[in-house]
């Protein structure tokens, strides 16, 4: 009595593993599944069952080949949606070898078994090794519990050392932090505010160990923090000074100049070849190792304080090889 009172979800498993529109089932395919619970079932009944998945919301279509036959058409992910998350969960650095799998797995029980198998895809990402921290997943899920729930969080913050080990900092005593978004720029970036420094904080998500969400609330976050203009000014999560910076770009370098400030940044025709930029930049290496990379094709056109401070970079950067 139990197994037939699981009947419809058999059936409703059955479709969802085993049909699509290459790969239609027949009511004898449906009834030798059901036997293998125990469960006989008549024409007329799956007729009926058919019809109470489709009125519950599965897309139930029907197919004539050389049998009738039925098939799962809607699902919530189509196979190019799948395709194109597991390239996304491959090709992210931030996620471990184990975990990328264990998520392309569990994506790959959303289609059909017969689709599955064009799932096993290979992303490479050049340059970009993946993290070692297994306890990144969590961290991230934590850090937005915190957020939903107005509460602190706890945590460890270490650095690599040469030996490939963790050192942790502070001695190893515990970061208290109250978050306030998470960012991700290659990798995933906690934004924290800190009330004694009266400013934000940001840290590696990837080197944060043993998070804890706290009883205690967040401390109260100041009315006019703009998150959207603060993460756009931040080069890499590089914590220099911001300044109003205008730049000449060399007409070709749009389109990286475009991938860096947006699409909407302050830009205009110049002379022949050229286009100028104004933008807010946190000054420091990060900023000045990213304009370096263009050689003659960019330059700073002011404040002079920015300029000089990129000159002083070049000098101690040649310094070193004189």
């Amino acid at each position: 009595m139990a197994q037939k009172k699981l009947k419809l979800l058999y059936l409703a498993q059955f479709l969802q593993e085993n049909s699509d529109e290459q790969h239609p089932r027949t009511i004898q395919d449906i009834q030798a599944h059901l036997r293998q619970y125990g469960i006989e079932a008549e024409r007329k009944s799956l007729y009926d069952d058919l019809h109470l998945l489709e009125e519950f919301g599965l897309d139930i279509q029907t197919k004539k080949a050389q049998h009738f036959g039925y098939y799962i058409g809607d699902r919530s992910f189509q196979l190019a949606e799948l395709k194109t998350l597991i390239d996304v969960v491959q090709a992210s650095p931030f996620l471990s070898e184990k975990k990328s799998m264990d998520l392309i797995k569990k994506l790959t029980q959303l289609t059909s078994r017969y689709n599955a198998g064009q799932l096993n895809r290979q992303v490479y990402v050049l340059g970009r090794p993946r993290t070692l921290n297994e306890q990144l997943y969590y961290a991230v899920d934590g850090i937005y519990t915190a957020i939903q729930e107005n509460r602190k969080i706890s945590f460890r913050y270490f650095d690599w050392t040469t030996e490939g080990k963790k050192a942790l900092r502070k001695d190893g005593a515990l970061y208290t932090a109250s978050p306030v978004a998470l960012c991700v720029d290659r990798h995933y970036y906690l934004i924290a505010y800190d009330p004694q420094l009266a400013d934000y904080r940001h840290y590696r998500v990837d080197r944060i160990l043993q998070l804890t969400v706290t009883d205690q609330p967040r401390d109260e976050l100041p009315q006019n923090f703009d998150l959207a203009a603060y993460v756009k000014t931040v080069f890499d999560m590089y914590n220099g000074e911001t300044r109003m910076v205008q730049l000449r770009f060399e007409q070709q370098l749009l389109n990286a100049v475009i991938d860096r400030f947006g699409a909407d940044a302050h830009m205009h025709q110049a002379d022949s070849g050229y286009f100028h930029l104004t933008a807010p930049v946190e000054v420091g290496p990060t900023f000045f190792g990213w304009l370096a990379q263009f050689g003659k094709q960019a330059q700073i056109l002011g404040p002079q304080q920015v300029q000089e401070d990129f000159l002083s970079h070049c000098r101690q950067m040649l310094a070193q090889y004189e």
